[in-house]
C-alpha cells in the first residue's frame, strides 16, 4: 500500500472528534498502539511508529459546533484548497468554510452532493502523513458509503481526477475503487436498506496485525462490535467497531490490497 509523503489526490490525514478525549487516547493506545503529542489548548496529534497520522480533539470544545456527533473526518491533499472548493461547488457540493491553519496549510471543509463530508488540504509547512499504511494502527483504507453511487462517482472523479474500477468482492455487491495515477486510494459503496438508517459518510479502516484479536481487545475495553470479523475474498479480513466514546471505525488486515 502507501508509503512516504502522500501526494495530491491522496488521503493525507484524519481528524477525530470524541467525547472524553483522555479516555479515548487510552482506548486507542491499547487497541492500535497510538502515541500522542499535545497541541496545547487544542488537542493531540496521533502518531504511529513515530509518524504523525491524524488529530484527536474534544467534541465538546468551544470551536466545535454544538450537536456535532463523535466522528472521524478525512482529508485529501490538493494543490489549492480554494480552487478545489470552488470546483466542488460547481459540481453540486457544499463548501462550509475555507481557512488557514496557522502556517501549516489551508483547509477547505466540503460536503459532497449526497451530504458526505470530506476535507481538502493545501500543504504548506505541514505536508501530512508519511507512515507505512500497513503498519499496525495506521490509517490504511478510506471509503464512502453513499445514497447515490452515480452522483458521488461523478463528483469525486471530476473533483480529484480519480479514475474508477468496479469490483464485486462479494457476489451481488458492487464496489467502486477510486484510483489516483493508477493506484487505489479509496472506495465507494451504495447504501442499501439492509444497512439501516446510514447517512452518506466517509469511513476509515486502520491496519491491524490480527482482526479477531483487535475485536476481542475492543470488546474488553468497552467498545461495541458493529460488524463482526468478516473475510473479504482475496482482499483481507475486517470488522467494524464503535469506541466506548461512540466513534465509529473499522480495522483491517490485508491479504491482498485492492487494485
Amino acid at each position: 500500500m502507501t508509503k512516504g509523503t502522500r501526494g495530491n489526490g491522496e488521503f493525507c490525514w484524519f481528524n477525530m472528534l470524541t467525547p472524553q478525549p483522555a479516555k479515548a487516547q487510552a482506548f486507542f493506545k491499547e487497541l492500535l498502539g497510538w502515541t500522542y503529542s499535545e497541541l496545547p489548548g487544542v488537542g493531540h496529534i496521533v502518531q504511529v511508529d513515530g509518524h504523525d497520522v491524524g488529530g484527536m480533539f474534544d467534541v465538546a470544545a468551544p470551536q466545535t459546533p454544538p450537536g456535532t456527533p463523535p466522528q472521524i473526518g478525512v482529508m485529501v491533499k490538493v494543490e489549492s484548497a480554494d480552487a478545489t472548493a470552488k470546483k466542488a461547488q460547481s459540481l453540486g457540493g457544499t463548501v462550509r468554510q475555507v481557512f488557514d491553519v496557522f502556517d501549516h496549510g489551508r483547509l477547505a471543509v466540503i460536503d459532497d452532493p449526497n451530504g458526505a463530508n470530506i476535507d481538502v488540504w493545501e500543504a504548506r509547512k505541514h505536508v501530512g502523513a508519511d507512515v507505512d499504511s500497513q503498519a499496525h494502527g495506521a490509517p490504511t483504507w478510506f471509503e464512502t458509503m453513499t445514497s447515490d453511487v452515480a452522483k458521488a462517482t461523478k463528483f469525486y472523479t471530476s473533483l480529484f481526477g480519480w479514475t474508477t474500477e468496479v469490483k464485486e468482492p462479494v457476489p451481488g455487491m458492487k464496489y467502486t475503487l477510486f484510483k489516483q495515477a493508477g493506484k487505489p486510494v479509496g472506495g465507494l459503496m451504495g447504501i442499501v436498506p439492509s444497512m439501516g438508517p446510514v447517512k452518506p459518510h466517509w469511513a476509515v479502516n486502520f491496519a491491524v496485525r490480527d482482526v479477531d484479536a483487535a475485536a476481542s481487545t475492543a470488546t474488553r475495553l468497552g467498545a461495541k462490535i458493529t460488524v463482526p470479523p468478516t473475510d473479504i475474498p482475496t482482499v483481507g479480513r475486517f470488522c467494524g467497531i464503535a469506541s466506548p466514546q461512540g466513534v465509529a471505525f473499522y480495522v483491517l488486515k490485508w491479504s491482498m490490497p485492492m487494485g
